[in-house]
């Protein structure tokens, strides 16, 4: 929807639609297409660009022929579809079977693969990486911090929050400590494998100091305690690549929500001690973790 709006501005500004094609790597069909589409509707550069993407998104829906009966059947199933993705073995290819033996006279393979890629497009924009449960644990600190104040000096104390999410569920950990050192760390690692109530396959820090004491892109060196705890634990530790975003785009996207979900509800509460605090977190986290992801039947807990 953004580069459709950019399109109907480029040509009200009189930029040719070879051009426009050019900038935004778009055919020059589909951009006929949707000035047709401004155009059938009256509407003004001005009032296109005072539109929200949602708003823009409904009007073109609006404008299109009614779903089929088939994919309305089909799309009630993606649901379930996607949940199934995440087991071990399940693929795409197997979903169409076990649907089209209750529909025969449903969609074939690659309609059925074009409509469940389409619907994921809908309700997460964003890259789908597909996780293997109890696979990997995504571990990181928030930039922010939490603070706590001393009950008898008033004097604040900074607060270092760790997060970490597994990969396949995105079921959430929280927790806040007195810093990033190797004890700290260490520590609330930990009391995340006991909040979990098990011990995913392997550990994936951030490149922590207190986790990796040399990073590199191919061969980082693991903390020796660090390393002694994992092997305790008999799981692995695989440190984030350096200069590779999508390695730890999970546990950052889990930050971002735990700003809105966990920090703002405690912003206007005063905390006197790090177990007070964590006890108010995890009743967030509860919260957070049984809420359903949008679009989704589901919740990260069940």
């Amino acid at each position: 929807m953004r580069k459709v709006k950019q399109i109907f501005k480029l040509y009200s500004a009189g930029v040719s639609k070879r051009q426009i094609s050019s900038r935004l790597g778009i055919s020059r069909n589909t951009i006929t297409k949707y000035i047709s589409f401004f155009k059938r509707y009256q509407l003004t550069a001005y009032e296109v660009s005072a539109m929200t993407l949602e708003e823009l998104d409904k009007l073109f829906k609006s404008d299109q022929k009614p779903k089929s009966r088939q994919l309305l059947t089909l799309e009630k199933y993606f649901p379930y579809f996607d949940k199934e993705l995440r087991k071990t073995g399940v693929t795409r290819q197997l979903l169409w079977e076990e649907y089209y033996e209750k529909h025969p006279d449903g969609f074939k393979v690659s309609q059925f693969k074009y409509w469940y890629n389409e619907w994921t497009k809908e309700v997460s924009p964003v890259m789908h990486l597909t996780h293997k449960s109890g696979d990997k644990l995504f571990i990181d600190y928030t930039g922010k911090k939490l603070t706590i104040v001393d009950r008898d000096t008033g004097e604040l104390q900074n607060l270092e929050v760790f997060v970490c999410v597994l990969g396949s569920s995105q079921y959430t950990y929280v927790e806040a400590s007195a810093s990033q050192k190797k004890e700290d760390f260490i520590r609330s690692v930990e009391n995340a494998l006991w909040f979990y109530g098990g011990v995913p396959h392997a550990l994936v820090p951030d490149n922590l100091r207190a986790a990796v004491t040399k990073s590199s892109r191919y061969e980082p060196k693991v903390n020796d305690t660090f390393a002694d705890f994992a092997e305790y634990y008999e799981t692995a530790v695989l440190p984030t690549r350096a200069y590779k975003p999508r390695d730890k785009a999970i546990v950052e996207n889990a930050v971002r929500i735990i700003y809105t979900r966990v920090f703002a509800p405690l912003r206007h509460q005063t905390f006197h001690s790090i177990p007070e605090i964590n006890k108010a977190i995890l009743q967030l986290l509860e919260t957070h973790n049984k809420m359903s992801f949008r679009g989704r039947e589901y919740s990260r807990y069940s």
